[in-house]
């Protein structure tokens, strides 16, 4: 018996010793500086683009015009908004690469700075549209069966969002520009107003699913104010869908954006946007 005893001591203090070991090393992991925690989260993110080709693809492409975008006054040959009518309508050649338009502006050098002003109004109106759409699907969602005044609100909101999906986007957002005015403030004005129901679902969805769970029923009779389980209970754990809906509505919108300019409904010319919009002769 006693040299059973003996025998397990040791595989006691191994094991403490091993679990002693886990925890130093957690802790460490946490005390790492900001730059040893980049170095492993861009050791990781590497390894994925190695795992991934298409994904490796499809960033090296988007990294390249971005590149473009932001070097475009070092890299484009000529000024994107400067007309020469003597050399309008000129075929591809040494002098421009990609020739000329209408006015005689070198098409190159408009497609190298178009990029700058698609990506803006892109990413600023999906971003005021998840904020918004957000904002409202959270309290829809959390509020949904509430009796009184909350209830008659909510409903007003998934109706009016029901409302303006039924129209057709493009000639919404053409309706939109129309009142507001042609620039760069209404066209995000008019991607962040179509792309709102969108985000107002997505969320609407997660938190009525959410809210059922046993930690927002704690925090409830905790004591926390609806904003408070919302701010850190319920949205954080439901914006999960919303992150991967933004890269989609990004380049929705750029294709919106470069649909208002070929209508001319974009941009005010010369400025210089995809497929471009110059004044005609």
């Amino acid at each position: 018996m006693r040299s059973n005893l003996e025998g397990e001591r040791p595989a006691a203090r191994t094991g403490q010793e091993t679990s002693t070991a886990v925890l130093s090393d957690a802790a460490g992991a946490r005390s790492r500086s900001p730059g040893a925690r980049l170095r492993g989260g861009l050791g990781y993110f590497f390894a994925a683009l190695r795992l991934h080709p298409q994904f490796a693809l499809g960033y090296a492409i988007v990294v390249l015009v971005m590149l473009i975008a932001l070097l475009a006054p070092w890299l484009a040959p000529y000024s994107p908004v400067t007309a020469d009518p003597s050399q309008y309508l000129l075929p591809p050649g040494w002098a421009h690469p990609m020739g000329t338009d209408a006015s005689g502006m070198d098409i190159l050098s408009r497609v190298m700075f178009a990029p700058r002003i698609d990506l803006t109004i892109a990413v600023l109106g999906t971003l005021v549209s998840a904020a918004i759409g957000t904002f409202l699907g959270a309290l829809v969602g959390y509020y949904q069966s509430a009796r009184g005044l909350r209830a008659v609100a909510c409903d007003a909101i998934v109706r009016a969002s029901d409302v303006l999906q039924a129209f057709p986007v493009f000639v919404f957002a053409i309706a939109l520009v129309a009142i507001f005015g042609q620039s760069i403030q209404s066209i995000i004005a008019a991607i962040a107003f179509v792309n709102i129901p969108i985000y107002l679902r997505l969320m609407r969805s997660q938190v009525l699913s959410i809210r059922q769970l046993r930690y927002v029923e704690a925090a409830y009779v905790a004591g926390a104010s609806d904003l408070a389980i919302l701010w850190r209970h319920v949205i954080p754990n439901a914006i999960a869908p919303l992150v991967a809906q933004l890269s989609i509505n990004i380049g929705w919108s750029v294709l919106l954006t470069a649909g208002l300019s070929f209508v001319g409904a974009g941009v005010v010319a010369p400025t210089a946007t995809t497929p471009g919009s110059a004044p005609r002769r």
